[in-house]
């Protein structure tokens, strides 16, 4: 896990509210707390071997926090943002062999099926409200998202 994939990390854990999230993978786990009781702070503690820590960051939320909202500034006033109708995961394919629905540069037309999400079990197929070319897309493979979270970025030009 690079760098760049723990600051993102940190962005959603910091918008979406959460106190606390561990993430576990082989050889590294990764937890980031965000204080409580007011205090403003990310500990990100990065560790090699499970009981070993090497690093550990702290970094105010506040920076993060207006990280994201400059970035959302930036996009929305360009694009047009699709969003998640509903809480679930995330899925960029309708199944692991499948072609990806949309990928940055394809053109979508209003009524494109551009990504699933699954919640409880039930697979939804999120539909494009707009046409136009996907710019950027927001969320990983897999990952959870909440209501109404940008999930593409499209220019309708």
């Amino acid at each position: 896990m690079d760098l760049k994939e723990i600051q993102h990390l940190i962005k959603f854990v910091a918008k979406s509210g959460a106190s606390e999230v561990k993430l576990e993978m082989e050889d590294i786990k990764i937890t980031i707390r965000t204080g409580a009781h007011g205090k403003n702070e990310t500990t990100i503690v990065h560790q090699a071997a499970i009981g070993q820590p090497i690093a550990a960051i702290q970094q105010p939320i506040t920076e993060v926090s207006n990280l994201v909202e400059e970035t959302k500034k930036e996009d929305d006033s360009k694009y047009i943002t699709i969003k998640s109708p509903i809480i679930g995961t995330f899925y960029r394919k309708p199944s692991p062999d499948k072609p990806l629905f949309v990928s940055v540069g394809d053109n979508v037309s209003e009524g494109d099926t551009v990504c699933i999400i699954e919640a409880m079990k039930l697979f939804n197929e999120i539909e494009s409200e707009v046409s136009g070319k996907i710019v950027k897309i927001l969320v990983e493979d897999a990952s959870p998202v909440e209501f109404d979270q940008p999930l593409f970025l499209v220019d309708p030009s």
